[in-house]
């Protein structure tokens, strides 16, 4: 599983680039990449890279949409102030993780190749492939809903498996041992969050 998120998550740098405008995607794409690469080719500094994460990707997911259909059914039984704790827990593990793997894994001379949009209305599936510098190429597709006048990734699936169902399984498994606050206490603890006893 980590192997598949550093692959994901070094994909993901795109994900800052799927928010249609007046403009095509492909020429949003490519500016919003060219200026991520911009600043990985200047500065690895981590801290650094988790600002380039928080500031040009991040704001292009729906993590309360994400987060619930990790979590699934269960969802709909955990009360607000719960709800609030699994989206925050769930949104600084992909920070985390995602600032790791650009550190680690993406080169400024990777290439990103998008595919037009696939479906219609307000939900669409775009395919990429990261071309990567010595490396295999890797197919990621991410699934964006309409929300407002934008559109936000809500998964993301790479060379065929889906990080939202990736999740639901860990999470199932981890609500079955211990309910949603076991769960909430598990990714607060892989997030380095200081427990109130």
């Amino acid at each position: 599983m980590r192997t598949m998120l550093r692959c994901l998550l070094s994909s993901l740098l795109l994900a800052s680039t799927l928010v249609w405008a007046q403009n095509s995607p492909e020429a949003l794409v490519k500016s919003t990449v060219d200026e991520v690469l911009g600043v990985m080719r200047q500065n690895k500094d981590p801290q650094a890279l988790r600002a380039l994460a928080e500031a040009k990707v991040l704001p292009h997911f729906d993590f309360t949409r994400m987060t619930r259909l990790a979590v699934g059914r269960p969802w709909q039984g955990a009360n607000p102030s719960q709800q609030e704790a699994l989206v925050n827990g769930f949104r600084a593990l992909l920070v985390s993780t995602y600032s790791a793997a650009i550190s680690n894994g993406v080169t400024p001379a990777d290439k990103i190749e998008v595919k037009a949009p696939q479906g219609g209305g307000d939900d669409v599936l775009v395919k990429t492939i990261t071309h990567r510098s010595g490396k295999e190429s890797i197919a990621v597709d991410y699934r964006l809903a309409k929300s407002g006048d934008r559109w936000k990734v809500y998964d993301v699936i790479v060379e065929g498996v889906s990080l939202v169902q990736t999740y639901r399984g860990t999470f199932s498994a981890e609500i079955a041992r211990s309910g949603i606050d076991g769960l909430i206490r598990t990714l607060e603890q892989r997030n380095g969050v200081k427990q109130v006893s």
